[in-house]
């Protein structure tokens, strides 16, 4: 129908991301190069239709009605990792954990808070990504970006990149990028990795279906978490979704959780920030579909016009 074999109709969203919600996608695609993506974000733009790349799945909310939309997962050269001098050359579709992985077997610092990121390269390119001080820009030489109306490459100022944003708009997709890592020792490196991954483990829930940090901090001195620790919401639940009794920042789903249940413990999160603290909280996570929050701006129709967590 569409002339694009990488096309796929009816797929349930559910399997793609890491809470396990969602209904079916009118499309999923899965380009595996740089041509095969210029041809769908064209045929996208043309056709008027919705699109979300989704990455790892680990940032993304859909509706329980599904997406009217076109839902992307890069593969192949897309989502490759190989040596670029001192540095790595990455597809947008590579995982995060690849690329730590990667660097440390080639002895190359620089990489290590990725192993905190449950994503993608595209992904950690468009939310300028981070953790334990480390943010995306830092290890960023430049991106090659996609969109209906051809590429560009943007180094992190030309990308605008900021606390958790940048500015490849919702049409566009991160194809590549090219990290600027250095020499070091690989003893080391590993050490800093396993200390990381401890922190995390420690931190966060484990062995459970979550998307991810629901809400962008505050600011520089007060977490999400603590914020929603502080309104007594750990382990408030509503239907099969629960805020973790671990880091009041994530929710679980505990088992047949819908994304309605989600979205309802989501809103009282809010109101709660609100209400108790007076502080308007806005979330990290990609919605998808006919869902939101009071509050929320609505997404743009057609054109390539929803949220691409890439």
């Amino acid at each position: 129908m569409t002339g694009l074999a990488f096309l796929e109709e009816n797929y349930p969203i559910s399997r793609l991301t890491t809470v396990g919600t969602g209904g079916p996608a009118r499309f999923l695609a899965r380009p595996s190069t740089a041509n095969d993506l210029q041809q769908l974000v064209s045929f996208i733009d043309d056709q008027g239709l919705e699109m979300a790349v989704v990455g790892l799945g680990s940032n993304l909310l859909a509706a329980d009605e599904g997406y009217a939309g076109v839902v992307v997962k890069l593969v192949g050269d897309l989502a490759r990792v190989e040596r670029d001098g001192d540095g790595l050359l990455c597809g947008g579709g590579a995982s995060l954990a690849v690329v730590v992985k990667r660097a440390e077997g080639l002895s190359l610092a620089g990489a290590e808070f990725f192993c905190a990121i449950p994503g993608t390269v595209g992904g950690a390119v468009r939310m300028n990504a981070g953790a334990y001080g480390g943010e995306t820009r830092d290890v960023l030489a430049d991106a090659l970006v996609i969109g209906p109306g051809g590429s560009r490459r943007a180094d992190p100022d030309g990308l605008e990149m900021s606390y958790r944003r940048s500015n490849v708009g919702p049409g566009e997709i991160v194809a590549e990028a090219r990290l600027r890592l250095r020499p070091g020792d690989r003893d080391a490196i590993r050490r800093t990795v396993r200390e990381m991954q401890d922190r995390r483990r420690a931190a966060q829930p484990q062995k459970v279906r979550t998307f991810g940090s629901v809400w962008k901090n505050p600011s520089a001195d007060l977490t999400a978490g603590r914020l929603l620790e502080q309104c007594g919401l750990k382990g408030h639940a509503i239907g099969g979704a629960r805020i973790s009794p671990v880091h009041a920042n994530f929710i679980e789903n505990t088992g047949g959780a819908t994304s309605a249940d989600v979205v309802a413990l989501m809103a009282e999160a809010r109101r709660r920030a609100s209400e108790l603290h007076g502080i308007e909280l806005h979330h990290e996570v990609q919605m998808l579909g006919p869902i939101g929050l009071p509050g929320d701006r609505p997404a743009s129709a057609g054109g390539a016009g929803a949220a691409a967590a890439n």
